[in-house]
């Protein structure tokens, strides 16, 4: 074979593998890009009413003086003696303690206005500050008989929710439901088709989980003999808890 035949001989070659490779990635593409036959999108929901069992409950109190110094000592020990209170019936899990915000600030005196200039800051006149003691946890009968047992804070909120662990089972339940549930319908549409088996595409696992509701809560003076504030009624209510599972399937 003389040079000049076998280079368009080999030029050839080349030429067809190229449009070859071509050809099978355009083959392969298409097959990529297809898309799949026999979708069907299908959504389902469980859902559970649960007794809320974990309590929430904030104490707070204001101080208010010319010294600074003077009104965070009062603070500090109108909490200190809140605190020996409650460790009284603390208990993990159950009366669980814990200190919230502190803050202490000054208050300025009124702006005195100059006539055809911008009003004037007054200076510092005294010092307002507060505090706050959160209590929580599954005994509800003794944190509720601790609010009369605290007298040097005042209840600010209250609150009732879901603990962790309750949350976690009940939605491992609810889950499981609403998965089986996916599974039956997914079962009955294909069935309604004329379809005898499906393959799941893909799916989606949402969970609404109620969250604590507190409310603003008036403290009021009911005065049993001898002194003490009656205990505060508690009723911590119920909450739902619901999964929703989505997603498609291949009927075939």
């Amino acid at each position: 074979m003389t040079p000049s035949i076998w280079l368009r001989w080999s030029t050839g070659l080349r030429r067809a593998a190229v449009c070859g490779a071509v050809a099978l990635a355009g083959s392969a593409a298409a097959q990529v890009l297809s898309p799949p036959q026999n979708l069907v999108t299908l959504n389902a929901t469980a859902t559970q009413e649960v007794v809320k069992d974990w309590l929430t409950v904030v104490f707070s109190t204001t101080r208010d003086g010319v010294d600074a110094a003077a009104v965070q000592t009062q603070l500090r020990q109108a909490l200190d003696s809140a605190l020996t209170e409650a460790r009284k019936l603390a208990r993990p899990g159950q009366v669980e303690l814990q200190t919230g915000a502190f803050s202490l600030f000054p208050r300025y005196a009124p702006a005195s206005p100059r006539q055809g200039a911008a009003a004037i800051p007054g200076g510092i006149v005294g010092w307002q500050g507060s505090t706050e003691l959160v209590v929580e946890g599954r005994d509800l009968q003794a944190i509720a008989q601790l609010t009369a047992r605290i007298q040097s804070l005042s209840i600010a909120r209250v609150g009732s929710s879901l603990s962790r662990e309750a949350r976690q089972k009940v939605e491992g339940d609810v889950t499981a439901q609403a998965i089986d549930r996916f599974r039956a319908r997914a079962d009955a549409v294909t069935r309604q088709f004329g379809y005898t088996d499906y393959t799941v595409r893909e799916v989606a696992v949402s969970s609404e989980l109620p969250q604590g509701a507190p409310m603003v809560f008036a403290r009021q003076m009911a005065v049993r003999g001898g002194g003490e504030e009656a205990a505060l009624p508690v009723e911590a209510g119920k909450a739902t808890v619901a999964v929703s599972v989505s997603g498609s399937v291949q009927m075939k």
